[in-house]
């Protein structure tokens, strides 16, 4: 059965856009297209009451030699994205607030420079650096070797460069923003899903939604994973942050994150030695399946939230990698299928979905940017309004053993 959930501010602004749009294609693989440089701003396009430009950019040198980057920009927020790492965020920005982390790789590393079977099956850690990755679709989780295959951490589709990439801008108000890549993972007598990865945003707005439709094109019924990893680190990271979720269940990914089950809501300040510490978390919802996380700083003044849906994505990993600011300093609040188990463990615990010949599964997720108290304060409410009454269960013991 076709799985699809969309929130209706999503299909108003889905609506909007198809049915009044202008679209700009800068890149189409079958009709030998690639516009590389590009740019539109709302004063070309006549546009008024609203400020805005758009701009593709080919970056020069190094390991980024190729890499493309669009920037969307209105108001005082920027959203940056990377049509040739699967159209995965960079980063985004706004009222001084940044959503994103800094890590030592600090380059937007172009897929030709990446080995994923490296180090074991972790060379994808060679381009990680991004706020929000997919983890998919094929496969997810850590790197195992199983059927006579390696597969690598994460998957392939943040390394997999977009094969179309259009641009579209809805004629009327609010002028919705609609960025679409199709990242094609086609192996010979493997993996034949495509995924339409979309990104929607209104101009003046301080979030922006993640629409993404994978299609099995097989002739066989196909395994398929999606963790959409998210990542923030200063200024809203810090000693003192706060993890604020509607949680039904937690548990430890492993034994080393036992230890920090007694302190699973907060976060230290940068530790040196601090290894990576993983919990495996199953949400609350409303009666609509609906629910959000956040992460906000001490002060409660600054805070990223996601908002989606746990029959789209039942599970939620939340990763703390408090080390040091060089080391990459950083938290994942993790939407998934999935957790981030080998995918052998979690074809063992019934969490590896499969699409017959031509079905599609569709997923939604809304990033807010919230950069003032009185905005953190309502989405805590509403967090808090779907916990109610309800108890979290902790559990001491990982569900798994790698």
């Amino acid at each position: 059965m076709k799985i699809k959930i969309v929130s209706l501010a999503v299909l108003l602004s889905l609506a909007s856009y198809h049915a009044n749009a202008k679209e700009f294609v800068l890149t189409d693989n079958e009709n030998g297209l690639a516009k590389g440089n590009w740019s539109i701003s709302s004063q070309a396009l006549g546009v008024k009451g609203k400020t805005f430009t758009i701009e593709n950019t080919v970056l020069k040198g190094g390991k980024q030699d190729g890499t493309e980057v669009l920037t969307i920009s209105s108001d005082n927020f920027t959203i940056k994205l990377s049509p040739t790492r699967g159209l995965g965020i960079l980063s985004v920005v706004g009222d001084g607030v940044r959503m994103g982390w800094d890590s030592p790789v600090n380059e937007i590393v172009h897929p030709k420079y990446i080995n994923l079977e490296s180090r074991g099956g972790i060379g994808w850690l060679d381009g990680f650096n991004e706020m929000m990755v997919r983890c998919g679709f094929e496969w997810t989780g850590h790197a195992t070797q199983a059927d006579g295959m390696m597969y690598t951490l994460h998957g392939r589709a943040q390394n997999t460069p977009v094969s179309k990439l259009t641009v579209d801008i809805a004629d009327k108000a609010p002028y919705t923003i609609t960025v679409k890549g199709l990242i094609k993972e086609n192996t010979f007598k493997k993996s034949h899903l495509e995924t339409w990865a979309s990104l929607s945003y209104v101009p003046g707005s301080r979030e922006f939604t993640v629409h993404d439709v994978v299609t099995n094109k097989s002739d066989y019924a196909r395994d398929y994973q999606i963790i959409y990893h998210s990542n923030f680190g200063t200024p809203i990271l810090e000693e003192g942050a706060q993890f604020v979720a509607p949680v039904k269940e937690i548990s430890p990914f492993n034994d080393y994150a036992k230890n920090g089950l007694n302190t699973w809501q907060t976060y230290l300040g940068p530790t040196k030695g601090f290894d990576e510490m993983v919990f495996n978390v199953y949400p609350f919802a409303d009666s609509n399946g609906q629910t959000q996380v956040m992460v906000t700083n001490k002060a409660g003044d600054k805070a990223a939230g996601i908002a989606y849906n746990i029959k789209q994505l039942p599970v939620l990993s939340l990763w703390k990698n408090t080390d040091t600011l060089k080391q990459g300093y950083v938290t994942g609040l993790e939407p998934g299928t999935s957790f981030a188990y080998p995918v052998t463990i979690e074809r063992e615990q019934k969490r590896v979905r499969q699409l017959e010949p031509g079905q599609s599964a569709e997923f939604t997720l809304t990033y807010s940017l919230l950069s003032n108290k009185d905005d953190v304060t309502k989405y805590a409410k509403k967090i808090e309004a779907i916990q109610g009454n309800q108890q979290t269960k902790v559990v001491n013991e990982p569900m798994a053993k790698e």
